[in-house]
């Protein structure tokens, strides 16, 4: 009798377990569902069913001037057999200085944000190599900026890796926008059936137009989709008819995608769209009108 109440509860968190995965790929699941607090017992099941294998290599990225805090980033990621086996992520000074062996940094920015970067910088490492997509990276709380710089710069580095470009990326963060047209879309219709796409449109330099959403297999519009707006906004609080215009308007009055605030209710596509938001930006940065087609990953059991 003394087992009983073990048993019951195994049970009952696999029955948890199995209604919030729902029975369906057009469910609206937890803010899109593709991200799961629990990965240790779910990566096991999950396979990739959509997005090019990364080529073996060593993939770089650099910025190209230093901040007005006297740092730059800079990236490198290395894949063997088509992982990646190490992210370097860091920061470092114009005498060479890395920020995380930097003890008056990190004690100024523990104090005042409970996280510094001998803290943030390796989480974010070693949650790359473990996750294996930059989109299945959370942010780190008290490092939201760099944590949204680190996650740009490594969706760009597994789309390069996917190609097999060993080109240095070079990002010039202190350049204007030309003007133009620059625009991303996804390759994969997601688990919940769809993709997302970007439009954003600079005039004088400044940024007039945000044209973000998703699309289905029939070309048709997440926040068209009144099911779905239903369902979403019942479930989280807010459905693609209230986050995407919010967040396409946050976009053109900010300027800059690290001040658009993430949507309550949608934290996983704000962060979507602030990380492809901040590609285009560095595509804007340089005037490459080129279309970018992310190659993201799908995946199922």
């Amino acid at each position: 009798m003394k087992k009983m109440p073990k048993f019951l509860t195994v049970v009952a968190a696999v029955t948890l377990l199995l209604g919030a995965c729902g029975t369906s790929g057009s469910t609206v699941k937890n803010d899109e569902g593709n991200k799961s607090k629990n990965t240790s017992n779910v990566e096991s099941a999950v396979k990739v069913i959509a997005g090019a294998e990364m080529k073996d290599g060593t993939y770089t990225l650099t910025e190209k001037d230093f901040d007005d805090h006297g740092w730059k980033a800079s990236m490198a990621i290395t894949v063997k057999d088509g992982k990646i086996t190490e992210s370097n992520y860091n920061y470092e000074d114009e005498n060479g200085k890395l920020k995380s062996d930097d003890e008056g940094y990190q004690k100024s920015m523990s104090e005042k944000t409970g996280v510094g970067p001998k803290d943030f910088i390796p989480k974010l490492n070693e949650a790359l190599v473990k996750n294996q997509d930059a989109q299945k990276v959370d942010v780190v709380t008290g490092a939201t900026h760099s944590s949204e710089t680190f996650l740009n710069y490594a969706q760009q580095l597994i789309q390069a890796a996917q190609k097999g470009d060993t080109t240095t990326i070079e990002i010039d963060t202190k350049a204007p926008l030309k003007d133009g047209v620059y625009s991303l879309v996804e390759k994969n219709i997601g688990s919940t059936g769809w993709k997302t796409f970007l439009n954003v449109t600079v005039k004088d330099g400044k940024i007039v137009e945000s044209d973000y959403n998703y699309l289905n297999k029939d070309g048709d519009l997440k926040t068209n989709d009144e099911g779905y707006q239903k369902q979403m906004k019942e479930k989280s609080g807010a459905g693609p008819q209230d986050f995407v215009p919010a967040l396409n308007k946050s976009l053109v009055e900010k300027q800059n995608p690290a001040e658009v605030e993430v949507v309550t209710g949608a934290t996983h596509s704000s962060q979507t769209f602030k990380v492809y938001a901040a590609q285009l930006i560095n595509a804007a940065q340089k005037g490459d009108t080129t279309k970018i087609e992310v190659d993201n990953y799908v995946y199922g059991k």
